[in-house]
């Protein structure tokens, strides 16, 4: 990096910019504009020699000196000169490219420059001698470093804010040896947090100074004597102090235009002049983020992590599951700097995992850091204690109470929770601006809202501070009831928040919400606001597909039902909230049948319509995965007199989705494209969050629709449909997604689209491990089996899907079975064991018969072909037109294709071509589209054969 020799006072004007080498600082009209560091030296080089070409070589060489780059690199930063520089996008105002060459400064520079005023020579001879040694490398910081040099040239006067262990006084001390030439040496460090009475505060700066001062008043002198020198001086640790230090600090700056003041603090120190840099903690992976180890390493915090531990004797392979234990200790503690060089020490005794658990158990708050560390930072107990000591009686008492909220939180949130008979509400307000400014409450506004959060080693540290039983537990009762109310006010919210952004506030809300719940159950909780929170958190647990978390509450909940809350609102929901999650999570099994049937009992009970048909359609969907679609169609048609009662359009939009699923399972086409196309027609985009209420899906009725109209014989318009619903699936709930992802990739594979269909299924397997949904699971991998067997590796085809019916069959979730024993029994003939293979397709035919399939004319045609192998040609025509017969009567041309481009090859062979030809052509000329798709090319390319 270029470093201007203090001497060279040189500087470079052109239009409205100046740059002061010595200072390192570009202006624009006298304001001062922010450059990295490397984008500075480039325009040093360039300025210093306008109108040349500097190769990129010679460019590279100057700036990153010693280091090679690439061209790439050098661009990069180019770029970010010039739109510093306010360039237009095309021409060059001040840098031309000279292709093949480098780059030239085009612009008039004028340039003036001599000899800095001699500076009086400090007395005691300090310069630098008690700045402390240079930190190791730091991580991160970079930017930061730059930010605060800018600030600090162009107003002198900057205060590094941020909480106790984030590395203020490490990024000060690097600053000020960067600084060393540019100050000549002048650089001042004053360690305060050594200082207890406010009014030595210029009495230790004199003495660092070497000034002897006999009178009480110091601050005159000091002044006096920095008049006209040229010092940085850096305070480090003023918020003990903060009153003492801003009145001194002000009076320098005012008397001394040539001192540069750097101070560090927990809070600002609010004097004109000051420019305040709040230093963030290093970043870490974000919570829903389970990166490999290599992209795990670019996080500075983890680079933090693995540097110390490496360095306290650790041995580290960092491994992909490594990785996700640092990722865990590092988001536990927030990418405090301080908090990870302490907890990454430990990892040498104790190894990754158990360090891990240490912390996951108690933050170890006394863990020891390096003996050379300040008394303050020995541990986080000390760093903490220091922070707890500067507060107020009544700022102590809200930051404990404060600890009952996990996460974020709002001001209103903490209002409602933290006022008291004792404590009024004023006193609060005023105490958490305080602990904001003394940086012990970290703030981030979230979709237009400021929230609160105290970080996990603060909470941990003030969860320590005891308090009356009888106080904790009324704290305890207020948390409740406010997110009670919450829970109350959003459920019907989270089904319809489409982006990220949107649902961050929520997920902090919820965690509050579970820490209401455990609160509940416990031994010293209120079981009563407990089942009121189960059932009130139901809605939003399902909404986010957390489906464990809702099977444990709604289950707790339940057993914790008397006399007087038996046969409530309240259970219905917790009856609803037991009831999908069982069915989505362990089986698909008479525990679940009784949940929604006890839920629908109260719904009519309560003559609640809406609650009815959720029970009902998740009874409809209980007997679709259980394959018994007589007892689906009956739900199906209950649902229908339903909505005819409610008179509502959403009702019978509800209605319409399950007849027409349920029309299309057992086969009746025609019917089930009527149905589904009359509930898109009312979809009420007007009030999304009222038909998720109801059970109205949209993406769920486009994909049934899409299924429909591929086998109607629309094979075009039933892929533009599938595409865009599978396209516009990322804001959708977790149930929905797997559903779409399932029923589109079929319509990929029935049109021969592999790579869409194998995108599909690996979606569905990444869905189902990240929501844990163990029966999608087991589909997915039963549709990963059938690729496999596509692409010829056929016994570990076979094996998952073997494995699937088998998963599937233990918890009651037969709905792919039938096409999961039709890609067995192919399998099995492809590896010549026929008689295994026909005895599945029959107990297919046979299962299917019991109840009406779709898959019937398929499962027939794939009989025939078994049957054709097997030498028995009577047999295999017989199936074949068995198969043609019952597509018909579903109206499905696209089976009668298959089952008609079957029986024509077979009648080929035979030698009856005439017969094949005339009755392929017959088939295959009803179609008006689709001649693109796989069994239209296959059928064609069969027919021109027969010519």
């Amino acid at each position: 990096m270029i470093m201007p020799s203090a001497q060279d006072t040189e500087s470079f004007s052109f239009g409205p910019f100046r740059l002061i080498a010595s200072e390192r600082r570009l202006t624009r009209d006298g304001e001062p504009v922010e450059l990295s560091g490397r984008a500075l030296d480039i325009l040093l080089t360039l300025t210093s020699q306008p109108h040349r070409i500097v190769s990129k070589c010679e460019l590279m060489a100057q700036v990153w000196p010693g280091v090679a780059i690439e061209d790439s690199t050098l661009r990069f930063h180019v770029a970010h000169l010039r739109k510093a520089l306010g360039e237009p996008e095309s021409g060059a105002r001040y840098i031309a490219t000279e292709p093949g060459r480098g780059y030239s400064f085009v612009a008039p520079v004028s340039r003036t420059g001599g000899q800095p005023p001699q500076q009086e020579s400090l007395e005691g001879g300090f310069r630098h001698a008690n700045l402390p040694g240079c930190p190791t490398e730091m991580i991160d910081r970079e930017d930061d470093l730059e930010r605060v040099r800018t600030h600090l040239y162009a107003g002198r006067f900057v205060t590094i804010v941020g909480p106790g262990g984030v590395g203020k006084t490490t990024l000060a001390v690097a600053l000020g040896h960067r600084l060393l030439e540019a100050f000549a040496g002048a650089i001042l460090f004053g360690d305060l947090s050594m200082v207890s009475d406010p009014a030595l505060v210029p009495t230790v700066i004199a003495s660092m100074l070497g000034l002897s001062v006999r009178s009480e008043d110091v601050t005159p002198s000091v002044e006096a004597y920095l008049r006209n020198k040229r010092v940085l001086l850096i305070l480090d640790t003023c918020e003990h102090l903060v009153e003492a230090i801003a009145e001194f600090a002000s009076r320098i700056f005012r008397a001394a235009p040539q001192v540069h003041i750097l101070a560090t603090s927990r809070e600002t120190l609010q004097v004109g002049g000051e420019h305040v840099h709040r230093l963030e903690p290093l970043k870490y992976p974000p919570d829903d983020a389970v990166p490999s180890a290599a992209v795990v390493r670019t996080f500075p915090a983890i680079q933090l992590f693995i540097e110390r531990a490496l360095a306290g004797g650790a041995q580290l392979e960092f491994t992909d599951a490594e990785a996700a234990t640092v990722t865990r200790i590092c988001r536990k503690l927030d990418g405090m700097a301080l908090a990870i060089e302490l907890a990454a020490r430990r990892v040498e005794a104790y190894g990754i995992d158990q360090t891990a658990a240490l912390l996951d158990e108690r933050l170890t708050l006394l863990w020891e850091g390096p003996r050379t560390a300040p008394p303050r930072q020995k541990t986080l107990q000390a760093t903490l204690d220091w922070s707890f000591n500067l507060l107020s009686e009544v700022e102590k008492t809200v930051l404990r109470r404060l600890a009952v909220f996990v996460g974020h939180f709002t001001l209103d949130a903490a209002l409602a929770v933290v006022t008291s008979a004792n404590l009024d509400q004023s006193s609060v307000f005023k105490a958490i601006g305080s602990l904001v400014a003394k940086s012990m409450l970290a703030t981030r506004p979230m979709v237009g809202v400021m929230r609160y959060r105290l970080l996990d080693t603060t909470r941990a540290y003030a969860l320590q501070i005891g308090i009356e039983e009888s106080d904790a537990a009324d704290l305890a009762a207020r948390h409740a009831t406010y997110f009670l109310r919450w829970l109350k006010q959003s459920g019907k919210e989270w089904p319809t928040l489409s982006t990220g952004a949107e649902r961050v506030p929520h997920f902090a809300n919820l965690d509050n919400a579970r820490a209401a719940l455990e609160w509940s159950f416990g031994a010293h909780g209120d079981p009563e606001v407990g089942i009121k929170l189960a059932a009130a958190a139901a809605p939003v647990f399902l909404a986010m597909s957390l489906l464990s978390e809702c099977h444990r509450w709604s289950e707790r909940a339940l057993l914790a039902l008397d006399d007087t809350t038996r046969g409530s609102p309240e259970e219905m929901h917790l009856q609803t909230g037991l009831g999908i999650s069982s069915m989505f999570t362990i089986a698909n099994g008479e525990h679940t049948h009784v949940a929604l049937m006890r839920g629908l009992e109260l719904a009519e009970k309560f003559l609640d319509p809406a609650n009815q048909l959720r029970f009902i359609g998740q009874l409809h969907m209980f007997h679709r995965r259980a394959g018994n679609f007589d007892r689906m169609l009956a739900f199906a048609q209950r649902s229908e007199a339903v909505a005819a009662v409610a008179a509502d359009p959403t009702a019978t939009a509800t209605a319409h989705v399950l007849l027409g699923v349920s029309h299309h399972l057992i086969g009746n086409q025609a019917e089930a494209r009527t149905y589904v196309e009359a509930a898109l027609t009312r979809e009420p985009v007007g009030d999304p969050a009222k038909a998720r209420h109801f059970g109205f899906y949209y993406e769920r009725a486009r994909i049934v629709l899409a299924r429909t109209l591929w086998l109607l014989g629309y094979p075009d318009q039933a892929v533009r449909i599938a595409r865009q619903t599978v396209g516009e699936l990322a804001a959708t709930e977790p149930v929905t997604v797997c559903i779409a992802l399932i029923w589109g990739g079929s319509v990929f594979r029935w049109t021969g689209d592999l790579t869409s269909a194998d995108e599909c299924i690996d979606r569905l397997i990444w869905y189902t491990d990240r929501h844990s949904l163990t029966p999608y699971r087991a589909v997915g991998h039963g549709l990963q089996g059938e690729v496999l067997i596509q692409h010829g590796a056929i016994e570990r085809g076979l094996e998952l899907l073997r494995d699937a019916l088998a998963t599937l069959d233990a918890e009651g979730y037969q709905l792919y079975a039938t096409e999961f024993n039709s890609s067995l029994a192919r399998a099995l003939a492809m590896v010549d064991r026929d008689d295994e293979a026909l005895s599945i397709i029959d107990n297919a035919i046979a299962q299917a018969m019991r109840h009406g399939d779709l898959a019937m004319p398929e499962l027939q045609r794939i009989r025939g072909e078994l049957l054709e192998k097997a030498a028995d040609e009577a047999g295999a025509e017989d199936a074949f037109c068995r198969a043609r017969e019952l597509a018909d009567r579903q109206s499905s041309l696209s089976w009668r294709l298959r089952a008609s481009s079957s029986l024509a090859r077979l009648q080929f062979r035979q030698g009856r071509r005439e017969e094949a030809l005339i009755g392929l052509a017959e088939t295959y000329t009803r179609f008006s589209e689709g001649f693109g798709t796989a069994d239209l090319k296959a059928a064609d390319l069969l027919l021109k054969s027969f010519v």
